[in-house]
């Protein structure tokens, strides 16, 4: 006899694209960064709340790790560091999150 609340329900379609949306938003955000120039200075709560929303995405990654391939987690994971690790690279990257800067004329 099979209890009923053990069946196995029916994913929506939210939560088959999660596992792969997440991922694709730290990586397309680092490509973003690294390869486009910054041409100004955000404000302090742009960049403090930049910063809080790659340590959140970062934090949701490790809640869906077991819905996504290995793969994807671990590319995930080093583009979510690397998005820290830019700002590092200097002063400009600091306040920008780029891994470039230039005024522009």
């Amino acid at each position: 006899m099979s209890n009923p609340t053990t069946t196995p329900q029916k994913q929506s379609g939210f939560n088959r694209v999660l596992p792969w949306l997440l991922p694709a938003l730290l990586i397309g955000n680092f490509l973003w960064r690294v390869l486009t120039t910054a041409h100004e200075y955000p404000g302090r709560t742009a960049q403090v709340m930049e910063m809080v929303i790659d340590a959140a995405l970062i934090v949701g990654l490790f809640g869906l790790r077991s819905r996504m391939p290995a793969w994807l987690f671990w590319v995930a994971l080093i583009c979510g560091l690397g998005l820290f690790a830019i700002r590092l690279h200097s002063d400009a990257s600091w306040w920008t999150g780029h891994w470039h800067y230039s005024l522009s004329r």
